[in-house]
């Protein structure tokens, strides 16, 4: 197997392990309860973090992952 061949498993690989955005659907209805918390005064940081917790950990990987491809 060529090392392009390698490289495209491994991604193969990674990609089955992603997290799935939320569809369309799912999402409106977060933006309703977080809108519903924010104009009740309740919105803080922690209830972002519970919301975008799944979210978060593939956005730091990808951050990672560009960041080693620019040195």
């Amino acid at each position: 197997m060529s090392d392009f061949e390698q490289q495209l498993k491994a991604m193969e690989d990674e990609a089955a392990n992603e997290t799935p955005l939320p569809s369309i659907e799912e999402q409106r209805a977060i933006v309703e309860k977080l809108k519903a918390l924010e104009e009740k005064g309740e919105l803080t940081p922690e209830v972002m973090a519970e919301f975008f917790a799944a979210y978060s950990d593939e956005t730091n990987k990808v951050k990672n992952m560009a960041g080693n491809e620019e040195e």
